[in-house]
């Protein structure tokens, strides 16, 4: 299969997975954010590592590599920690919007850290798809708490440059699923200590939503894992948007969230956008006969 449509498929299932993820940390009800993220990752520590002893893959990162493990995973580790803590304090549509802003950072950080050329379309369509996310917020930012916005927003940021160094630990050869145990082991040993001594005893119901969290997160991480070691972010982080469609089905669902009106036009900007870069990103002869689009290309 063609590279960049197995990145896209993993980063649209990876969407899925975290957007159970975060609803799943919802449910678990009222347990501190840092405990949610050890078990999320106590977890995936063992089924990453399932994974690497079914492959016979080394535990070992090869040489160089540990900075941008290193990096990855602290990045990543404040993400989770911002996140779960977003989801603890504003509806869960809400947190998982603020989070999914990680794509529009990694362009930011692939054009600074990668190099990766960006052309006038490719950043125009991920300009939209942040205005679109933008109808989706607007009406709810008047009724939540200014800290926990911010602190969701932070959670992007962290994240967009965790995925941008996976996608340097991908170019420099470091195996997918090693990263995720790698990630995910770095974490529960980051939060341990205060685990240890601020513990919060759990009923049942709380343990199996914490499991199904750190199931979701394992298919999460090993997918997008995948989707940026396939291909350059700039041609598929836009994707990571389709979370909010999933967050807020799951929420209505689930939670009895229902839309507005600005989030369905959110919706519909997003995923027209999506599909652009997607037709624009795998040359599909419109673009290549469109007298707009050869005017666009003008302007890379």
């Amino acid at each position: 299969m063609n590279k960049k449509y197995k990145a896209v498929f993993y980063i649209i299932l990876s969407a899925f997975c975290f957007a159970f993820m975060n609803l799943f940390v919802k449910l678990s009800g009222d347990i501190p954010s840092i405990q949610k993220c050890f078990f999320r990752n106590f977890v995936a520590v063992f089924f990453a590592a399932g994974v690497l002893i079914k492959n016979k893959s080394s535990f070992k990162w090869k040489k160089g590599n540990l900075k941008y493990l290193l990096l990855r995973s602290g990045f990543g580790t404040l993400g989770i920690l911002c996140n779960f803590y977003a989801i603890d304090h504003i509806p869960l549509a809400d947190a998982s919007i603020l989070n999914k802003m990680s794509p529009f950072f990694v362009i930011i950080f692939s054009l600074i850290i990668l190099k990766e050329r960006l052309t006038f379309l490719q950043g125009s369509a991920v300009f939209i798809a942040f205005i679109g996310t933008l109808f989706i917020i607007k009406p709810s930012f008047q009724n939540i708490e200014l800290i926990p916005s911010v602190v969701g927003l932070t959670g992007g940021l962290c994240a967009g440059l965790a995925y941008t160094m996976v996608r340097v630990l991908g170019n420099k050869g470091e195996n997918g699923s090693f990263i995720v145990f790698f990630f995910s082991l770095f974490s529960c040993i980051a939060v341990l200590p205060y685990l240890l001594f601020n513990f919060h005893f759990m009923d049942w119901q709380q343990i199996l939503m914490l499991i199904g969290a750190g199931l979701s997160a394992a298919g999460g991480q090993f997918s997008i894992t995948a989707a940026y070691y396939n291909s350059p972010a700039r041609e598929v982080s836009v994707y990571d948007y389709s979370q909010i469609i999933f967050a807020t089905l799951l929420g209505f669902l689930f939670l009895g969230e229902i839309p507005d009106i600005y989030s369905i036009v959110g919706y519909i900007v997003i995923v027209a956008m999506a599909v652009i870069m997607f037709l624009y990103n795998n040359n599909k002869w419109f673009f290549k006969n469109n007298g707009a689009a050869k005017a666009l290309e003008k302007h890379k």
